[in-house]
This record gives structure tokens, sequence and C-alpha cells, in this order.
């Protein structure tokens, strides 16, 4: 006869509060029977009971009864070892609508012989129709628990909670404690069914069950809550990982090197090193002593936040108490200071990595070469990648997209697509990253016919675009003035679901500026408004621009006031738009009082900023004011350029000093600044306002000698002085070159009539 009423609790376990019980009880787990139907827990325990007293008040129970008549624990035992499944009782037990209770009760009874009980629970799931119920399941995970056949209770336990039954884990806790005496009770079994929930991803319902196990007096290794606390930073769960992390410690789990580990890794990633140190603190008092993991977490940690120092002294710190760094530690240093633009202290880290006795590998190299990559030293990122190969190492995507940008960036488009295809005949599949360097590199050179065709083959390629693709086509159209073209990518991008980040929308800011669409410039700041994105200095840097450029100047001083209101710092590029719009506009005065305010709140002017001022003092006839701020740049050692020399120029001659402007023309030759066609055209029309018509006319010849075509400006300029002087020669000499260039639009006797 069946033992099943054993399953029966029938005293309170003094691990579990009476509460726990009761709440369990009055929770009916369900049972699924093989024909659909379903009941709860309490009912299937009372059919149990009654069919164990052979009870005549249901037929039901009765008929159950008469279905295992002489059918004992041996008997049981003898038809599963030789698997006489054709027997009649098994048969009937099988015909019966009660079958899954009694499926059940055999393994109760072959409890003490796990591998029989496997034997009868994998046949039993091969018959047509039928399902073994939740406590089935339950009673079979503890059986074979017990045996130590935990890959088996593991697989029952993923089938329950993750097949087409799906059953709550809720619901399968609850079982395996009402079933937990039909063995040997251990809380492994529940420490298996936390460890499942993990492993399925089903972190808070791990997180619960933990709960409950503490609420029940057991504990979940500290293993086994690694694995949790690893799948919560994975998944980038911080505030879950940080409160299950007290719930560990509260609770008496003892953590381990690899508790803090976890935590110390996590929140470096995410820049809180103070907390991260505090924990680095907390564990050596614990007495825990920190491996190369938690020194190789923190050092990286200090250095991408700039804090190299910090960095070093950990390094020092780990040899001291005898933590040799490896691989993984050199190259977080080194990759920390070439970030940071320290590449003779990165090579310094180089050579005492080789000095240990550890090899470079492909991602030492690729740091160097993405390092020489942004400084633009290609020579020697090309150098570095040769020597990868000849030590016998295979650049890696990284390699090859750093180079690949690095050419880009260069204007060096066949090398970068000679780049991308040895990269396919190594075996590397080029990444979206890639791909999108390539992208921005040829809508950065303007080349959007290739842009399009690169986009075609990656999403042929099964990559899905990103923000920065996006960002790139958006940036390439409108510079190219494709505004309609840069609009259908925004629709495009965000019927994906892709929400365009403070970056792009800068972008498409910077497109309507450049084309003067102010009013679209305004519906794209609402929209930002809307997705709760809020302006930064560069926005309004750039929407001040725009204001300037259309002549609103009062609506480009309110942006800024707007932008001290919101406690915006500006910054130099800010002041330069400023000040070049102010002078642009003739308003020379408040440009200088902003010159003089931003040195006061500690921005330094540069090149830009100083030319601009320059330029507009002398449209502003304030040439000693403008030749003072020209000896300021260069008792600063700054590099004068081409803008500030001319508008200097420009100045003298106007007011008349010839021979300064012939010694700054002559300056800008002796510090090997070449001219442009404005310094050319100012300095022509300068010597004709003199009368100087032989040596404008010697500007004129080298302009044209240097391959700098002349403008309508210059042309008629020339013509009427050459004019004036009764040179008819050079007039019709200069007449037939107008004529060339479709400049000359009226005739020779109006030109001479002007003389």
């Amino acid at each position: 006869m069946f033992n099943i009423i054993r399953n029966i609790p029938r005293r309170t376990s003094r691990h579990c509060p009476p509460s726990t019980l009761s709440a369990i009880s009055l929770n009916p787990v369900r049972i699924h029977f093989w024909n659909g139907r379903a009941v709860d827990c309490q009912f299937m325990l009372l059919a149990n009971f009654l069919f164990i007293f052979r009870s005549r008040f249901s037929s039901g129970a009765a008929d159950s009864g008469r279905l295992l008549e002489g059918f004992g624990r041996e008997e049981m035992r003898r038809i599963v070892l030789e698997e006489k499944w054709d027997d009649f009782r098994i048969v009937r037990l099988f015909e019966s609508e009660l079958a899954p209770q009694l499926a059940c009760g055999v393994l109760v009874e072959l409890n003490r012989d796990a591998r029989l009980a496997l034997r009868f629970f994998r046949w039993a799931e091969t018959r047509a129709g039928f399902g073994h119920s939740v406590e089935a399941c339950c009673v079979a995970i503890h059986i074979f628990f017990c045996a130590k056949m935990y890959v088996d209770s593991n697989l029952i336990l993923k089938s329950l909670l993750s097949s087409e039954k799906k059953v709550p884990a809720s619901e399968v806790f609850d079982m395996l404690w009402s079933t937990r005496n039909v063995c040997v009770f251990g809380y492994g079994v529940f420490n298996a069914l936390f460890g499942v929930l993990v492993d399925l991803e089903m972190l808070e319902d791990a997180n619960e069950c933990f709960i409950r196990m503490r609420k029940c007096g057991m504990f979940v290794k500290t293993r086994s809550c690694n694995m949790l606390l690893d799948k919560f930073s994975r998944s980038g769960k911080v505030e879950s990982l940080r409160k299950f992390f007290k719930d560990m410690i509260s609770s008496g789990v003892v953590p381990s090197v690899f508790t803090y580990n976890i935590l110390i890794g996590h929140l470096c990633k995410e820049g809180d090193i103070e907390v991260a140190w505090r924990l680095f603190d907390q564990m050596k008092e614990k007495g825990i002593r920190p491996d190369i993991v938690t020194y190789n977490c923190l050092i990286d940690g200090y250095g991408k936040q700039g804090l190299l120092d910090e960095s070093v002294n950990l390094f020092t710190e780990m040899m001291g108490v005898g933590c040799d760094p490896d691989v993984i530690t050199f190259n977080t240093l080194i990759n920390c200071f070439c970030k940071f633009e320290k590449m003779p202290k990165a090579f310094e880290f180089l050579r005492e990595m080789k000095e240990t006795g550890l090899k470079p590998n492909v991602v030492t190299y690729s740091i160097f070469v993405d390092a020489f990559c942004k400084e633009g030293m290609l020579m020697q990122a090309m150098k570095f990648f040769m020597d990868m190969s000849r030590v016998g190492l295979v650049p890696n995507e990284f390699t090859y997209t750093s180079l690949i940008d690095a050419n880009c960036k260069s204007g060096n488009f066949d090398e970068a697509f000679m780049l991308m295809k040895e990269m396919l005949l190594a075996g590397l599949r080029p990444n979206i990253v890639t791909y999108t360097a390539l992208l921005d590199g040829l809508c950065d050179g303007g080349k959007m016919e290739e842009a399009e065709n690169l986009l075609k083959q990656l999403l042929k390629e099964g990559l899905i675009p990103v923000q920065q693709t996006y960002t790139a086509l958006v940036h390439g159209y409108m510079r190219a003035n494709m505004m309609e073209n840069a609009v259908n990518v925004l629709k495009d991008m965000k019927d994906k679901g892709i929400e365009p980040d403070l970056l792009l929308y800068g972008t498409v800011l910077w497109g309507y500026g450049k084309h003067g669409k102010l009013e679209d410039m305004k519906d794209v700041l609402s929209e930002m408004k809307e997705c709760g994105i809020t302006s930064n200095c560069i926005i309004y840097t750039t929407i001040m621009d725009a204001y300037f450029k259309a002549g609103k100047a009062a609506e480009a001083l309110g942006l800024h006031e707007e932008m001290q209101e919101l406690g915006l710092p500006p910054t130099v590029v800010t002041y330069c738009i400023l000040i070049d719009g102010l002078c642009k506009c003739g308003r020379v005065s408040e440009a200088s009082r902003y010159f003089n305010e931003m040195q006061e709140i500690g921005v330094l002017p540069n090149v830009a900023v100083y030319t601009a001022l320059i330029d507009g003092l002398c449209k502003d006839k304030r040439l000693e004011e403008a030749k003072e701020l020209f000896n300021e740049m260069t008792s600063k050692s700054m590099i004068v350029d081409l803008t500030a020399y001319t508008s200097l120029i420009d100045g003298n001659l106007k007011g008349g000093n010839l021979q300064e402007a012939v010694k700054l023309w002559e300056k800008i030759k002796e510090v090997g600044i070449e001219p442009d066609l404005k310094a050319y055209t100012s300095s022509i029309q300068g010597y004709c306002q003199f009368d100087e018509i032989q040596k404008a006319k010697d500007l004129f010849a080298e302009m044209i000698g240097k391959g700098i075509i002349p403008d309508e400006a210059v042309y008629w300029c020339l013509l009427r002085k050459h004019a004036q002087h009764g040179n008819m020669d050079e007039v019709v000499r200069l007449q037939k070159g107008m004529s060339e260039w479709g400049f000359l639009k009226e005739n020779m006797s109006n030109v001479v009539s002007q003389t």
C-alpha cells in the first residue's frame, strides 16, 4: 500500500515560522492532470488520504484502491527494474483519471532507489496524453537531489519553470516545501532552485526565493549569491545589485573575494570610485585578501577618470603585497595613459611588462595602434600594426577599425577600403563600429553616394545601424545641402525606435543653422524638451551662431543670458561666436567688453577670438587697439593666422599707412604663410588706392602664377586704374581676362568714361 500520507506535514518545522506554513497552506498549488483538468494541492492530498484508507465515500477513491491491490513496493521495484510496462497494473494505472496522483505515489514508494524512480519518471513522460503533476515533479526533485543526482533534479526544475507549463517560481517553492519530507530533508534543494532561477535570468524571482529561504531559516550559499550579483551587474540593475548585497550581509552570508570583485568591478565601470574604494577597505578589514581581479578593476576605474597617480599607487601596492601583475594589469595601465595622451609613460609600462617576462598580446598592440591613430600619427600606427604580424599576433576587429577610422579622417579612403578588404580576407567580419567609422569618414568627405552604397552593404550584412551611424549620415547630408535626405534619415531612425541623443540633436541644429532655417531650429528645441533632453553649452552656442549669421544679434545675446541663468559656463567657442558676431554687426565696443569678461572668469582667448576682434577693430577704424591685440598675440607665442594679417593690412591701407601694410605683407611671406584670394585682393586694392600701379600689377601676376583665380573686384580695380593712367593695352588685356571668366558686363567706353 502506498505511503503517501508521509508527505503530509504532521508538525510545524522548527526552521520555518508557523505563519509561513499557514501562508503556504492557504495558497493552493495547481496540479495539471493528463486530461487537462486541474485540482489544487489540498484536494490532491485529500484524495491520497482517502485512497490510503480506501474510503467508500468516493467512487474514484474506491477505483484507485482496486487499481493498486497487491501492488506493493517490491512489486513496483520489480516491474520498473525489468521494465514490464505492459503489466496490467501499470496499464490500469495510466488509464485511470487519477494517473498523475498515482504516478506521484509510485515515485514516493521508489524514494529509496533514485535510479528506478528516474527510470519510471522518464518512462511516464513518454506516455501519450500524460503529464506529471507539479507535486510529482517536486517529489522527484527531492529524491534525485538526495541521491546526489543534481543534473536530473536541475533539469526537472528548469522544465517546470521554463517549459510550456511555466509554473510560477513561488508555486514551485511552496510545493518543494510541502513535499520536503519525502526523503531526508536538506536545504540544498532550495539552493538548487535559487541557482536555476538565476541561470534562467529570472532575477527578481531568485531574489524573492532568497528572501523566503531566509524567513524559513535557510541560507543560500555564497557562490550562488555571487551568481545573482553577477547577473544583476551584467544586466545593469544597479539598485537591485546594491540591495541584494546588503541583504546578503544582513542575512549572515559570508562574502568572498569574488563577491567583492563583482561589486567593485561594477562600481568602477559606473564611475563610482568612492564607493568602490570603501568596499576595498571593507574587504581588507574583514580579512579578505584582494586578488589580481580586485586590483585590476580599481586600476582601470581610477585610470579611466584620469586619476593616473592613484592607478600607479595601486599598481605599486599590489606588487608590495605579493600580487603579481598580469597582462591585463599592464594593458589597463597602458590604455589609461594612452587615453590621456601620456604615451611616454605608456611605453614605460610596455617595457616593464616585457622585463617581467609577460608578452604583449593583441590587445596591447591594438591599444597603441588606436592611440597613434587618434594622435594622427598614422605611420607609427602602421608600424605597430606590422609588428603584430611579425610577432605572430593576428589583428582583431578593434585594430582594423582604428586604422580605418584614422585613414578616413585623413581622407585616405583608398587605404581605408583596402584595410576593410584585408580584414575580410583575414576572416574577420566588420562590425557596425567599423562600418560607422568608414561611413562617417565618407560623409565628412562629402562622398554621400559612396556612403549610401556602404549603408546598403551593411544592411545586407544583417547589421543594424546605431545612433552614431545615423548621426554621421545626417551630418553628411546637411553638409552637402541635401536637407530632404537628412530629414528622411531622422524619420527612418525614429521609425526604428532609436531616439536621437544630444549629439544628434546638436548636429541637426547645426545643419538648420547653417542654412538659416531658424523656425526649424525652434521645432527641434521643442522636441528636445518634450524628450527631456537638456540643452548644453554647445547647443546654445550653435543656436547663437545661427542667430548672429541671420542678423538677429538681440536674440543671440538673449541666449547668452539664458545660459548664464541656467548656470551653463560659456566656453572659448561661445565667446568667439559672441565677439565675432558682434564685430560683424558693427557692435565692436560690446565685443571688446566680452573679450575682457572672458579673461576675468578664466577663459583664455585663442587665436580665433583675437583674430575676430582684430578684424572688428580694423573695420571700426580703431587701428591702434588692433595693433595692441596683434602684439599681445605674438607676445604669447600664438601662431598668428592669415586672417589677422589680412585684417591689419586692410586696416592700414584704409588708414593711409602704406608702409605698415607693406611690412605686414613681407612678414606674411617671412613666416611662411601662403596668402589667399582675400589677402591678395585687399593688398592690390590698397596699392591701387595709393597709385602704386606697378606693385599692384606685380601682386596680380604673382597671384595668377600661384593658381589663385582673381575675382571680379580685383579685375575692375586694376582695369579702372590702368584706364586712368592711359594704359589701354593693359585695359584690353584685363578686359579679355574678364570676358573669359564672365565678369565683363560693361563695354569699354563706360570704363573709360568713369576714369
